[in-house]
């Protein structure tokens, strides 16, 4: 079973919750409190964190905040129907993927797997190198280097680099990325992965010559400026 750890203070969402992803394979570790929600989080081993973002004690944004400073457990944040700035600064500190509430449970179910699939080792046992200019990326070990440097990447930043990674210096759609980060289509309006890609982008470094690695191409998708594959 995966261990996941509900932190959100609607009791009774927590128990509809709890109720209808136990059947599907799920521990539930249910926190009510910032505070407390933060501590089980660094203390117990869980597999991913839902976290919502009103919470009594420290609210979510400040618990996703110290866990991501200490932890690379996945986070799925919970927020509030039409509350896009919550979104996006869940994103930028961050989170994996979000849902707005109210939503429905078979949503939720299918962003968790989602979420969970992303963050799974690769149990091939030939690792595979991927190497753009001065970017190295190791598929097995799961581990990014810059100019020689380890870069600390989230789940959802790794396949955004691995699908660049494999087509540099060429365009890849918001759609094609999207389903290799995110494993699903985007809304119409939907922001998550440029913030993604944002965030990638600001870890990752300028070039030598100060210009951005990825590039955006307005309408048409993202570009990762590097040599081609060795």
């Amino acid at each position: 079973m995966h261990r996941i750890l509900l932190l959100d203070d609607d009791t009774e969402l927590c128990e509809l919750l709890t109720e209808y992803l136990r059947p599907e394979g799920f521990e539930i570790i249910v926190v009510h409190d910032g505070e407390e929600g933060l501590a089980a989080a660094l203390s117990s081993p869980v597999e991913l964190v839902l976290l919502d973002v009103m919470l009594p004690g420290k609210n979510g944004f400040d618990v996703l905040r110290e866990l991501r400073a200490r932890s690379p457990v996945p986070v799925l944040m919970l927020t509030a129907k039409g509350d896009e700035i919550d979104r996006i600064v869940g994103l930028e500190l961050g989170a994996d993927d979000y849902l707005p509430k109210p939503f429905n449970p078979r949503e939720l179910l299918a962003r968790m797997r989602a979420v969970l699939r992303r963050g799974e080792r690769s149990e091939a046992p030939a690792a595979e190198l991927l190497t753009a200019g001065d970017i190295e990326m190791d598929l097995g070990s799961r581990s990014v280097r810059v100019a020689g440097k380890e870069a600390e990447l989230t789940s959802v930043e790794f396949k955004l680099l691995e699908a660049l990674l494999r087509s540099p210096g060429k365009v890849v759609s918001r759609e094609k990325l999207s389903m290799a980060a995110l494993e699903r289509t985007l809304g119409p309006f939907e922001r998550s992965l440029d913030v993604h890609v944002s965030n990638l982008r600001r870890k990752l470094g300028p070039t030598d010559d100060g210009a951005p690695r990825i590039r955006t191409l307005r309408s048409e998708g993202y570009l990762l400026a590097c040599a081609a594959i060795r």
